[in-house]
């Protein structure tokens, strides 16, 4: 049995007691935020932001690399004008090198995957504030992003708190 048989009665009571009710498209607040897929991190809540205000893009490791799309059509489609990124403690990025999954890939589904995979850069990294440097850089420095304030903050696991990194 899978987590699935749990998403109707979930979202049954989401809709009677937290819908917020029709938002308009674009986020009233006009940013958007790039921040990892990790399942410890509630965006909405450790930012105070909520359905409607702001465009969350989540990828592992919260990459902007791989969340340039979505910040064009965030900014070009639907008007966003600030940008924040947001890398955490504790993140399994840390923990690997492209060389360690793609061995992973090749030893659990074969070499046909694994030269699939050895076209992709899986975005590891190996210091925290640096990766946010970079990725706030790659941001900045890309001819398809805004001219508009773009940030980059850590998450603390341990203790729910963002930092600015500078």
């Amino acid at each position: 049995m899978t987590y699935a048989i749990n998403f109707e009665a979930n979202n049954a009571k989401f809709q009677k007691e937290g819908f917020p009710g029709k938002q308009p498209l674009p986020p009233s607040k006009h940013v958007t935020i790039v921040s990892c897929m990790d399942a410890r991190i509630d965006v909405h809540k450790a930012l105070g932001v909520g359905i409607g205000e702001a465009h969350l893009i989540q990828n592992a490791g919260g990459r902007s690399a791989e969340a340039l799309r979505s910040v064009v059509i965030s900014q070009q489609l639907l008007g966003t004008k600030e940008v924040h990124v947001i890398h955490h403690t504790d993140c399994g990025m840390l923990t690997f090198s492209n060389a360690d999954i793609r061995s992973k890939i090749e030893k659990d589904l074969g070499t046909s995957a694994a030269n699939v995979a050895g076209a992709i850069d899986f975005l590891p990294f190996a210091d925290l504030d640096k990766s946010v440097r970079e990725d706030v850089k790659f941001l900045k420095d890309s001819p398809l992003v805004l001219d508009v304030p773009i940030h980059g903050w850590v998450y603390q696991i341990e203790d729910g708190k963002i930092r600015k990194v500078k």
